[in-house]
């Protein structure tokens, strides 16, 4: 047989687990959407009380999007007596000092410039110039919230046990097909966090707009390096440390997303790095631990098996089409495919990937519909419908190369520039 290799049908056999794993995950989602804990987020109200917030905005290099940060917080409908906003200059040797500047005059507005010393330490100094606030934010200086997003978030505080609360975010004016693929995979992630918070599963704490509590900050530490991904090793302590992380569905937030190809492989290098290391590293106490619920049992073993099998079905894929077009070259060359393929092979090898087929589509399927619930819930504007199709065509070809380099670059211990 030339195609059917022990191999190869070990890892046909190999993908069925992955493929398997999806749909409980999916029919997990689902079941949750509709529990009580996640319908309370969605009936939740916005809140009318006004603990003092300090938001920072850590800043490196961010000369094109400063000032619409800024205004975009701004306009918060907030009391402006109530809420501050820290600009911490992380040593940027751009433009962004000067445009930071001109905020000056503003009474809400702190302005800190430093030496670079990495997102966390830009974090840890904004806190330290926000002595009376009782919740301290963290807003990337690429992305621009909207004008109700902390009332939303804040309401999330109501439960004393929650020391975190993170946004409904998507990709701002997506336009190119790269931009609306983006934005399709944020609003899956809308649904995907709305629905994991229910129990208590999230292991990050996105940078744009995420809410903390300052008296857990102080008790468990300050922000930390994190291995180039703070927000999640700062998600994964306050779970460590027994408390909970809530999400708000509907307090928008749009950041700029990589226009090219090779700069979101470089963004989602580092995601799924940092994933890989803080949790095999500096948290893996807590994979398979069942005193951390959904998080520890099913929700950190899952996000390894995502990147191994998302390897394993990109080969696989790769395998499949070159066998397919090698059969038809053969065939259209006037060589009789049984020459290539037994009859033993083609039972062995086609009913299975027909199988594998159906199941894909099934789990393609689940992924859209946790897209379009995405988008209702938090009431994220716009159309769907291309970034949908710029998902379904672009994203399979594209992610298995973060997913390869972050692979070696964890096990090779290769370290890679924030930019």
């Amino acid at each position: 047989m030339l195609f059917a290799s022990p191999l190869i049908m070990h890892l046909e056999v190999f993908a069925y687990p992955f493929i398997f794993v999806s749909l409980f995950f999916e029919v997990f989602l689902l079941v949750t959407f509709f529990s009580s804990p996640a319908r309370a987020q969605r009936d939740r109200k916005a809140s009318t009380k006004t603990p003092y917030i300090a938001m920072i905005v850590p800043c490196f290099n961010e000369e094109t999007t400063i000032r619409g940060t800024v205004d975009s917080l701004l306009a918060l409908t907030y009391p402006k007596d109530r809420l501050s906003i820290v600009l911490v200059n992380d040593g940027s040797t751009d433009n962004t000092k000067e445009i930071m500047d001109t905020f000056a005059g503003n009474p809400q507005i702190q302005i800190l410039h430093k030496e670079n010393g990495g997102k966390h330490s830009a974090i840890n100094a904004g806190i330290e110039m926000s002595p009376q606030a009782e919740f301290v934010g963290c807003l990337d200086a690429d992305s621009f919230v909207a004008p109700d997003a902390l009332r939303e978030i804040i309401s999330c505080f109501d439960n004393p046990r929650v020391a975190a609360a993170t946004p409904a975010m998507s990709v701002y004016k997506p336009e190119t097909l790269l931009e609306r693929m983006q934005n399709a995979e944020f609003i899956f992630g809308i649904a995907l966090r709305h629905i994991v918070a229910a129990v208590n599963g999230l292991y990050v704490t996105p940078g744009p707009f995420s809410l903390y509590r300052v008296s857990v900050l102080k008790e468990i530490g300050g922000f930390r390096f994190g291995h180039q991904a703070e927000d999640m090793e700062m998600a994964l302590r306050i779970q460590r440390h027994g408390y909970e992380i809530d999400n708000a569905p509907r307090a928008r937030v749009f950041a700029k997303s990589p226009q090219t190809v090779r700069g979101l492989i470089k963004q989602r290098t580092r995601w799924t790095s940092g994933f890989l290391r803080n949790v095999s590293y500096d948290y893996r106490d807590m994979v398979g631990n069942v005193r951390y619920g959904a998080l520890g049992i099913m929700i950190l073993p899952l996000g390894f098996i995502a990147v191994a099998g998302g390897i394993l079905m990109f080969f696989l894929g790769l395998f499949m089409s070159g066998r397919q077009i090698l059969s038809t070259i053969l065939v259209t060359s006037g060589v009789p495919l049984s020459y290539t393929l037994s009859p033993r092979s083609l039972e062995i090898f086609y009913f299975p990937i027909s199988t594998m087929l159906i199941l894909s589509f099934v789990v393609t399927g689940g992924i859209l519909m946790f897209m379009v619930l995405g988008k209702r819930v938090s009431q994220t504007p716009g159309t769907l419908v291309q970034g949908m199709l710029a998902y379904l065509f672009l994203f399979p070809f594209i992610a298995p190369f973060w997913l390869l380099r972050s692979f070696a670059d964890v096990t090779t211990g290769h370290k890679r520039s924030w930019r």
